[in-house]
Formats: structure tokens, sequence, C-alpha cells
């Protein structure tokens, strides 16, 4: 059976962790959450970076930070995980979903302007399959109007757009290290902030709203309460089974890349002859290979070819439900202008097994299994 998932491991995560217990700090901020900051911020040209326990934190202390209020709103796309919304919902915003462009699966730049009103805060971007969105108008526009800009990053680590790493352009980034990811510590992520004056408040909020974090440093004698907050900050324990993979990065990105290549080279005929598409790169975008799609011509066919595939011990699954178009989304949002993409190409889009042990082999047994699918 090719798995569509399995999560990464890279034989060292054991031993990572028997030190952080060893060192009898096993909660956060531990010598492996360290390790594990300064490589982001080194690697990904920020600031600051605060590893959290999940994305969806990490999206939740964007939103605080930010001092996102009931009645504001904000725009994104429908196409994304509920996370992205849900954390400025609690907020109380209003969300303002924009169509995506089919090349990319990316929002749609260009409809951001017009989406615009008195109350919107923020633009959420989200870099699908780890695929940057067009940032340059996105910040100009953003500078405009004087708005935020959050990167929903979750599955864009180690992409970059023009040579800058995806989650450190705007105000605040947001990794996923969740299992589905490159890099994993089970649940997890990262927030990434632009600019440093915004790091002690961060801090403070995801240290219970106290000033532990320069208690720690030695800047104050004794921490205190001091701000809202929650407990945002992950174990070490999490962090030493990440920093396993975050050592091999390089490694682990090379690998993923050579088969997400190998997939576009053995598909490219099918999709010459018009059976399937392919995922599109832009110009300036150094992507990640954190997923390879296919689409096919509509739904029916996509549930057609998932229940080949799993016939033949091949995982396939398609991704997100439009957020606009479900009970949640309909409550705490709206979709401004036409949904001419964002349903349609959802419908189409499917996954196939990429993954850290995904091998050369696999990849070739699930192409060959597309091929004689549309050859029947």
């Amino acid at each position: 059976m090719i798995q569509f998932n399995e999560p990464p491991f890279t034989g060292k995560e054991i031993e990572y962790i028997k030190q952080a217990v060893a060192a009898q700090h096993i909660c956060g901020d531990g010598v492996f959450t360290k390790r594990c900051h300064q490589w982001l911020e080194e690697r990904m040209q920020s600031p600051k970076a605060l590893l959290t326990t999940s994305c969806t934190h990490a999206l939740e202390m964007a939103a605080l930070l930010l001092e996102i209020r009931p009645g504001d709103e904000v725009i994104m796309p429908s196409y994304t995980f509920a996370s992205t919304a849900d954390a400025f919902v609690m907020r109380g915003a209003r969300i303002v979903f924009v169509d995506l462009r089919p090349d990319t699966m990316n929002l749609d730049e260009t409809l951001l302007e017009d989406a615009i009103t008195p109350k919107t805060r923020a633009i959420v971007v989200m870099h699908y399959a780890g695929v940057a969105c067009e940032m340059e108008p996105i910040l100009d526009l953003a500078d405009r109007f004087h708005l935020a800009v959050v990167e929903d990053a979750a599955q864009a680590v180690m992409s970059s757009y023009h040579g800058i790493p995806l989650g450190s352009i705007g105000d605040y980034g947001c990794y996923s290290f969740h299992e589905t990811k490159n890099y994993s510590m089970g649940e997890g992520g990262a927030l990434l902030i632009r600019d440093l004056e915004n790091r002690d408040r961060a801090e403070i909020i995801r240290e219970k709203g106290t000033d532990r974090s320069k208690f720690w440093r030695g800047e104050v004698d004794k921490y205190t309460w001091v701000d809202f907050g929650s407990s945002y900050l992950p174990s070490d324990l999490n962090a030493a089974y990440l920093w396993a993979q975050l050592e091999q990065a390089d490694a682990i990105n090379e690998h993923r890349l050579r088969l997400w290549n190998q997939y576009y080279r053995e598909l490219f005929s099918l999709a010459e002859q018009g059976c399937l598409s392919l995922p599109v790169i832009p110009a300036g975008c150094k992507h990640n290979a954190h997923m390879f799609y296919i689409k096919t011509d509509n739904i029916i066919q996509r549930s057609a070819l998932i229940r080949f595939l799993k016939e033949r011990e091949i995982g396939a699954v398609f991704h997100y439900i439009p957020l606009h178009t479900v009970a949640a989304g309909k409550k705490y949002g709206r979709f401004h202008g036409i949904d001419r993409y964002t349903t349609k190409e959802s419908e189409r889009l499917l996954r196939l097994p990429l993954h850290n042990h995904v091998t050369e082999a696999d990849v070739e047994q699930v192409c060959a299994a597309l091929k004689e699918f549309y050859g029947k």
C-alpha cells in the first residue's frame, strides 16, 4: 500500500527526546526549542520566531497582536483550512472571501482592492502547496490602505518569493509542523514576526499573559501577569522531535523536489493529451514540494479516479471544501464577487502520495496507475 501520508521520521527523534528528558526541562522554551528558534530566524531571515502548539495558534496570536475586534473585516481565500478563518472569527471579525487563481489555487490578488471596505483590517494570504501568492502587489495594496498582511504559510516552510522566504514577508507568518507537513513535531507550528518591536507582546501572549520570557533572560527579577494571553508554547519534547528534521531540512527538501519533478515528468504526456492538468509554478516562486496534485475534468472523474487508485492500494485524496460553501463560512463570512474558480477548481483537484518516505519506485507505480486509468 502506498499511503497518502506518513509522518516524517529521520531516526534521531527518539535520541533527542531522551536528551530533552535528561536535561530535566521538558516544558516550553528548552534547549531544543531555542535551537529551532535560531534555525528559523536564520533560515527564514526573520527577526523573531516563536514555536507554537499549532499553526492555528500562530494565526490566533497574529489576530491578537493585530487587535482584531468585533466588526472588523479580514480578507482571505475561501480555498483554505478552517483555521485560517477561525483565528479571526474568534476575535469577532467578519471574513470576506475572494476568488482564487486557477493556475496556483492561491487568492487572486487582482480582486483584493474591490473587496476592501472601511472595516477591512487585514489581508490573510495562504500559500497553497508551498507556492507563493503574488506578494508584491498585495503588499503595495496593504500599504496604500494601511492594512496588515498575515501569511498562512502552513505549507510553505523552505519556499520563497523572489528569493525571500515565505512567512517572513508579511507582518506575521504562520507555519505548521503538523504530521502531514514536510517537517513535523506531531502537532505544532511557529509564528514569524517581521517587526521586532512586536516581539515582547508576542512573548507575553504566548506565555499566558506573563513576562516569563523576560525573566528567563534576566531582564526582570520576577515575572507577573501583565497582559492577556494563553498557553501557546509547545513542550521541548515536541521541539526535540522537530529538531531532528530541521537538521536535515535541505536533504528532505531535495528528496521531495526529486519526487515532485518525477511526477511532473511522468505525467506530462497525459497533460499534453488533455487528460489532466499539472501544477503551475510562476516565475520567481521557489516551492518546497509540499504536495503534488493533478486536476481531473470534474468531480465525477475525480471520484472515479480515487476509487480506481484505492483498488490498486494507492492513497489519493481531495483537499479543502471551500469555506464559503459550508455552514460556518456562511455564518461568519461572505463571498465577495463571483465564484468563478474556487468551487470549480476545488472539485477537480486530487492530491497524490508525496511524503518523506515515498520512493521513486512508488511514484513510478502511481504514475503507471494513472496512465492505466486514462488509457481506459
